[in-house]
């Protein structure tokens, strides 16, 4: 009997070997052949499925978010709206290892966005993601009068997207500890909605 093969299984593996190569060498050392290498492929095998390091690229910035969201799903099922909110957010925050790889992989992508226009198409699936979430949140929150009085809920998502992602950054250079950045993010949580308390 011929074997099945599951071609979106050998995607994310050969998306996880090109996380191995960023991580590795940073995003300029992604290449058909140092992916097919790394993941123990022939080239010829890898074209099969992704063809060109644009297209390597794009697989890894899917799975990043395709992770991230997995997760946030498991995660805030069944929690009150503030507690969801919060334990959201807290999946894009570098607070263990799992989390630590994957901000490492945003942040790469970021920071070679702002030199390369072809990486930052492939980082705009990233960032894209993640102002979405955070307006969803805050009009979320102000449908369910849960947003301050008097607060924009699109300014609001701006700024608490520049919140999380300033926190990230500052975790991945290791300039604030799991503490640190938790106390900052249910600080700033506390500000734009209503009779929240940080979480003891």
């Amino acid at each position: 009997m011929p074997k099945v093969v599951d071609h979106e299984e050998r995607r994310r593996e050969l998306a996880e070997a090109v996380w191995r190569v960023i991580l590795r060498d940073g995003l300029e050392g992604v290449s058909v052949r140092a992916v097919a290498v790394e993941a123990g492929w022939s080239t010829g095998a890898l074209r099969h499925y992704l063809g060109t390091k644009e297209e390597l690229l794009a697989s890894a910035a899917r799975l990043l978010e395709e992770r991230v969201v997995a997760r946030m799903q498991r995660r805030t099922g069944g929690l009150a709206p503030r507690e969801a909110v919060r334990a959201a957010l807290c999946e894009v925050l570098p607070l263990d290892e799992e989390r630590r790889v994957e901000g490492a992989i945003w942040f790469a992508f970021t920071d070679r966005s702002l030199v390369e226009p072809r990486i930052s198409e492939e980082y705009q699936v990233v960032f894209s993601g993640m102002r979405e979430l955070c307006n969803l949140i805050t009009r979320d929150m102000a449908e369910m009068g849960q947003l301050a009085p008097g607060l924009d809920p699109a300014v609001e998502a701006a700024r608490l997207h520049a919140v999380v992602d300033g926190l990230a950054v500052h975790g991945l250079l290791g300039r604030m500890d799991e503490a640190g950045m938790l106390a900052v993010l249910d600080a700033h949580l506390a500000e734009i909605l209503q009779n929240s308390e940080a979480p003891g």
